[in-house]
Parts: C-alpha cells; sequence; structure tokens
C-alpha cells in the first residue's frame, strides 16, 4: 500500500512539471528565460518519472537517478541564478561565459554531480553504503540551503512594484529547497531517510507548479529591474560561506568520531567547538571582511562602489552631531578605502598644517608649510599622494620631494589633500588599507570629491566656532558699552554736583541734595561692579508702584536745568517688572529731554492710565528730531546727535519696553520738542486677580 501511495505521488509531480513545461513551449513561449525554466522542469518532470518507475516496480535507487536528483537541484539553482542577472538573456552560455563567480558554482555542481555518481557506483559493503549515506545528504543540504539564499536575495531586490509578480514562484521554488533541506537534514540528524516524508515529496513538489505558473503568467519579463546591492551580497555571501563551512566542519567532526574509536566524542567536540570559535574570529575580523568586501565589488560588480550607499553613508556619518567632527572625518574617508587609521591636518593662521585629530594612530607634532613645495603640489594638482610609490621608480612625483616625516608615520599609505574653495584647508594621512585595494581613477576620483565634501563640513565647523566667539565678543562689549552708558550719566551727575559746590556749600537744602546724589551714585556703581563680576544675570520681577518710581526718576534729576515736573493722575497703577532697569530707562529718557532743551525750556513727566494700562509721558520743549532721524537713526546704537552721547540710551528702553510686553511711541517736531510716551501692561489696586497673577508669574521666574 505504502509503495502504490508513493509512486503515486512522484507521479502527480511528474504530470505536474510535464504540463507546466507542455504550457512553456506553446501558450507562453519566447518569454525572459523560458527555456531556463522549460529545462529545469523537463529534468525535474525526469526525476520525478524515474523514482516513479523505480517504486512502482520495487527496484532499488539506480546511480541515473541519483544524478537526476543533484541535476534538478542544480537546474533551478541556475534559473535562480539567471534571474538575479538582468543582463543575461536567459541562456545558459552566455550565464557561463560571465565573471568567475559562475564558473565557480558551476564547478561545485558538477564536482557534486559526479562524485554521486563515483559513490553510488562503487557502493559494495555496508561502510561504503554510510559514506555514500553522508556524502549524498551533506551535498544535498548544501544544494537547498544554496537555493534558498537565492530564492530570498531574488525576493528582497525585487522592487516593491515587482514583487507582486513573482512572489508565488518565490514560495514554489523556495517550497522545493526548503522541503528538501528538512528530509536531508532530517537524515543527518537521524542518519538514515525518513520513509513518511520522502514519500510526500512528490505532492509537496506539485504544489509549487500552479505558484509558479501563475508567476509567469503575471509577470513574464521576471527579472527586469532587479539590482542585486552590494550589501545584500556581502551579508548574502557571508551566511552561505558560515553555512557551507559549518556543514564541513560537521562532516569532518563526523569522520573523526567514526574512526576515533574511544577518544572520537572527545575529538569531535573539541574540534566542533574550535571550529565554532574559529568562525566567529573571522567573521569579526576587520581584515576578512575587507577582503570579502573588496573581491565582491572586483568580481561581481563593474563598479568598486555602490555609490548610493556609500553618499548615505558618508553624509550621515559627517551629520551626526558631537564635537568630534575631525575624528568622523578620518574615519568616513578611510572606510571608502578600507583604511584602519588616519590623522587629521589642518591650515591654522600661522601658515602651518598641523595635525588636529587622530583615529588610531598617533597624532604625533609634526607639521608642514603651506608654502611648501608637498603643500603647493596637492594644492594645485589635487592629487591623492601614495606614499607606497615615494621610493620606487614608478614615482609620479619625482619633482617634489616627499616629506621625511610622513614616513614616520606607522603604515603610512594616503594623503589625501582636502580642498575648499580652491584652497588647501588641510590634509589627511591614511594608513595602508587591511587589504590590497587598486588606487584606479574610480577611487582617486571617489576621494577627492569626498575630500571636498569633508573640507565644507569642517570649513563650516570652524566658521561657527569663530562665530560664537565673536558673538561672546559682542555680547562684553555690549555689556560694557551699557556700562559705559551708566557711568557717564553717573559722572554727568557728580560733575553737576562739584560744579554747584562753591556757590551753595553753605545750603543745607544743597547739602542734603548732594549726599542723596552722592549715595545714589555709589548705589548704582555698587551694582554695576556686580553686574561685571557675574556677568549677565537674570532680572528679579515685582509688581512696582509707578507714583514712587518716578519720583525717585525725577527727584534725581532735580540739580539739572531744566528742573524736570512730574504729574501724577493715576497714583494706583503698578507694572510687573525690574525696578533697577525701568527706572534706569525712563531716567535715560528724562536726562535726554534735559539735556535737549535749553536751560529756559520746560520737561514734563506724567503718568496716566488708559484701558487699564499704565501710560508715562515725558515731553520736553526742545530741538525735536526730524522724522528722518527718528525712523533711520534713533533707535540705532551708537548713534547720537550729542557731542558727549554713546547713542545707546533710546536703544536700551526701546528693548526693554519691548520685553515687558510695552510700546514706545515718539513725536517730536525740529525747533518745538518731543514726546516720549511708553505704554505698559498695569496692574491696579482694585485689580486683585491681576495682581495675584503678577506674583505668580512672579515665583515662576
Amino acid at each position: 500500500m505504502l509503495i502504490s501511495v508513493v509512486s503515486l505521488s512522484y507521479l502527480v509531480a511528474a504530470f505536474a512539471f510535464l504540463i507546466l513545461t507542455v504550457v512553456l513551449m506553446t501558450k507562453w513561449h519566447g518569454r525572459l528565460h523560458w527555456k531556463t525554466l522549460a529545462a529545469a522542469c523537463i529534468i525535474t518532470t525526469s526525476w520525478a518519472a524515474t523514482l516513479a518507475f523505480h517504486i512502482l516496480f520495487s527496484l532499488p535507487l539506480s546511480t541515473f537517478a541519483n544524478a537526476l536528483e543533484i541535476a534538478r537541484s542544480a537546474s533551478w539553482i541556475i534559473f535562480l541564478l539567471i534571474l538575479l542577472h538582468p543582463q543575461t538573456s536567459g541562456n545558459v552560455f552566455t550565464w557561463v561565459s560571465g565573471k568567475p563567480y559562475k564558473q565557480v558554482i558551476l564547478i561545485f555542481l558538477g564536482t557534486l554531480f559526479f562524485s554521486t555518481i563515483y559513490v553510488h557506483s562503487t557502493i559494495g559493503d555496508p561502510l561504503s553504503a554510510k559514506i555514500s549515506l553522508i556524502t549524498d545528504t551533506f551535498g544535498r543540504v548544501a544544494l537547498a540551503v544554496m537555493g534558498l539564499l537565492l530564492v530570498e536575495q531574488f525576493f528582497r531586490n525585487m522592487s516593491d512594484q515587482g514583487r507582486w509578480g513573482i512572489k508565488f514562484a518565490c514560495l514554489g521554488i523556495g517550497g522545493l529547497f526548503a522541503y528538501d533541506f528538512y528530509l536531508y537534514s532530517d537524515a543527518m540528524l537521524f542518519r538514515t531517510i525518513n520513509p513518511e516524508i520522502w514519500a510526500a515529496r512528490g505532492l509537496v513538489d506539485a504544489i509549487s507548479v500552479p505558484l509558479i505558473a501563475i508567476s509567469v503568467a503575471r509577470n513574464p519579463k521576471w527579472s527586469l529591474g532587479i539590482l542585486v546591492s552590494r550589501r545584500m551580497l556581502f551579508h548574502s555571501a557571508t551566511l552561505f560561506g558560515a553555512a557551507f563551512y559549518l556543514l564541513a566542519m560537521a562532516a569532518a567532526g563526523y569522520y573523526l568520531r567514526f574512526f576515533g574509536g574511544n577518544w572520537g566524542t572527545v575529538m569531535q567536540v573539541a574540534f566542533l567547538f574550535g571550529a565554532v570559535i574559529l568562525l566567529v574570529v573571522l567573521l569579526f575580523s576587520g581584515s576578512v571582511r575587507s577582503w570579502l568586501k573588496v573581491f565582491i565589488s572586483k568580481h561581481f560588480y563593474n563598479y568598486n562602489y555602490d555609490y548610493r550607499e556609500e553618499w548615505i553613508r558618508f553624509t550621515r556619518t559627517l551629520s551626526i552631531g558631537g564635537d568630534d567632527l575631525g575624528e568622523r572625518v578620518i574615519r568616513a574617508l578611510a572606510s571608502l578605502v578600507e583604511s584602519p587609521a588616519g590623522v587629521l591636518f589642518v591650515r591654522r593662521e600661522s601658515g602651518m598644517c598641523e595635525p588636529v585629530n587622530n583615529w588610531n594612530m598617533p597624532l604625533g607634532n609634526s607639521t608642514e608649510s603651506v608654502n611648501s613645495a608637498f603643500s603647493k603640489l596637492l594644492e594645485e594638482k589635487q592629487w591623492v599622494v601614495d606614499l607606497s610609490h615615494a621610493d620606487d621608480q614608478t614615482n609620479p612625483y619625482a619633482e617634489v620631494a616627499i616629506p621625511e616625516w610622513l614616513q614616520h608615520y606607522p603604515r603610512a599609505w594616503l594623503v589625501l589633500p582636502l580642498i575648499f574653495n580652491g584652497k588647501l584647508f588641510g590634509f589627511i594621512l591614511l594608513a595602508e588599507a587591511r587589504s590590497k585595494i587598486k588606487l584606479n581613477w574610480e577611487v582617486l576620483d571617489l576621494l577627492k570629491i569626498a575630500g571636498v565634501q569633508a573640507a565644507s563640513y569642517l570649513a563650516q565647523e570652524q566658521s561657527a566656532n569663530a562665530l560664537m566667539v565673536a558673538r561672546q565678543f559682542e555680547s562684553f562689549n555690549r555689556m560694557s558699552t551699557f556700562m559705559a552708558h551708566d557711568l557717564k550719566n553717573l559722572v554727568a551727575q557728580l560733575s553737576l554736583l562739584l560744579s554747584n559746590a562753591e556757590k551753595h556749600k553753605e545750603n543745607p537744602e544743597f547739602q542734603k541734595d548732594m549726599v542723596d546724589t552722592i549715595d545714589h551714585s555709589v548705589q548704582k556703581m555698587k551694582v554695576l561692579l556686580q553686574k561685571l563680576s557675574r556677568g549677565a544675570s537674570v532680572d528679579k520681577l515685582a509688581v512696582i508702584p509707578l507714583d514712587a518710581l518716578l519720583s525717585h526718576a525725577v527727584d534725581s534729576k532735580s540739580p539739572y536745568e531744566p528742573t524736570p515736573k512730574l504729574e501724577i493722575n493715576s497714583p494706583d497703577v503698578q507694572v510687573f517688572a525690574n525696578r533697577e532697569r525701568l527706572e534706569r530707562v525712563i531716567g535715560h529718557l528724562i536726562q535726554n529731554a534735559i539735556e535737549a532743551t535749553p536751560k529756559h525750556g520746560e520737561v514734563h513727566v506724567k503718568l496716566s492710565q488708559q484701558h487699564r494700562h499704565a501710560v508715562i509721558e515725558i515731553k520736553d520743549t526742545g530741538v525735536g528730531m526730524s522724522e528722518d532721524f527718528i525712523r533711520d537713526k534713533l533707535f540705532s546704537p551708537f548713534v547720537s546727535t550729542k557731542v558727549a552721547g554713546m547713542g545707546i540710551g533710546v536703544f536700551e528702553t526701546k528693548e526693554y519696553i519691548d520685553e515687558l510686553g510695552g510700546k514706545l511711541e515718539i513725536m517730536s517736531r525740529v525747533s518745538v520738542g518731543t514726546s516720549f510716551k511708553i505704554i505698559l501692561p498695569g496692574y491696579f489696586l482694585d485689580d486683585t486677580h491681576a495682581l495675584q497673577d503678577a506674583q505668580t508669574q512672579k515665583v515662576t521666574s
């Protein structure tokens, strides 16, 4: 009964693949790769029919049947490889004449094919039968792994739109190899083929036929648009190599156990552990990975680089935040040629290129003048200097002496110029590559353009640092300017006091005003000294009654002529501000009004309210200002109409009023006078909620 089920299973498979073959040769005749696909279907049909014949007539499996099974797997592998190479026309002979890896795969498949024929034709004893089983299972597991990797690569590298047309073929062909892997890995584990799994194999293979047919119907072009990326090929090659290595080590371990006698098991365990450790070491070896990348680029592609991937990686490396841009530049450029180390030299204002950053190489203290012949060579010719040719007869730099200090760096190899705006910004010294790289035009061009890009990043960082220093000086100068302005006002007050001392020194009221003025000046100087000692500080905000603040500001100007007059129409209005800064900016406006007004003129300061806003108006009958001056120069720092003026009083006033959320309005007429109106958000004694909000804001600040 079992024999009839098994033979029926393989007969169904043979019939299914025969139908697919007929359809390919008739309805789908002429489609891309149809000949290779038809050949794979014919071989699979022959294999399934041969197995069904042997089982139906209870014949032992012949050498021919085993050879057909190897040919079946090999034909599907070749079909997948052709799909992965869009430039081929589907002809097997065209594919064979391609790059070296194709011949390597064919040699492997041919060796496995003929070794299977040889082993099965020489079986004559139980030991030979065991060896045959091990050889068959190992080889067929390797074929299954290879097939699965190719299916995965085919599907992964297809575009999203193209996957709709090939996904069923991937399921069908992948199912063939997945079931083979399951069957023969089970046989390797238990040292015998499971008859139930082997019996169901024919039906499983038959199920894959409609899946392949759907893909042929959906996608007549099959492989157009596929491009195998270097990264995926690298990982796939690494995975396949590791799988092949482990299978080889497992087979070797089995032989050690089989022939080792009492020590066989111990030797097998020790050998397998050592093999795994060696594999891990190789996988983590930078030299091995570098060699594999170079080998893939050299033998699988027309160009050495995947420029999209390289440029994305290069730009991402340079764009990562942090303070180590110099080291990142070295790593980004070194990775293009598999270099493990380097040193960055940057041009300084002294006219020397100095080492500023290093990566896996001593920084050193050697410098090179930007006017030297070597630096001129880098700047004018923009050559990538190969130090390995500096001393031989092929030296292209014969007219320029290579600096001796470059030879002192360990494994010094390349000097890459960094050009910015046509000038030498610096250069990078790279160590010898992990694997041998031929410096052809493609490599040199990529290094040059990458060097230009890296130089722009370094120049941008240099400019940003210079700008930051300039802003620090600007901040310091600005603070110093405000300090000087305050000192000027204090000096003016003390000078006026001194000029009136001889005339009014016996007057008690003058003596009182003199003491108050000196005390006020001393307090202001203390505040200035505190600011100088601790730098810029955060304003302490509070709710301030404006009537008291204006009274104090006007009283401090009482020694001047004309003496300002104060009018308070809204005594309950308050504002939320820093008392010292607000009094200072109002004092600036009052002082300006006094200085712009003749002694017989008038200066009025008035406090009122307007729509729950505090309004402070400072009005004089002085010389006035033109509209052009107000529009273009009044709020510009360091512009003043006064001989001894510094031009920052109104500028500071405008900035602080804006900071408080207020508004400064100016009305002026030449020879008539000027009116400054300060409008601030007000808080009133009858506004409880507003006062509470102000106190909350004060605590938060």
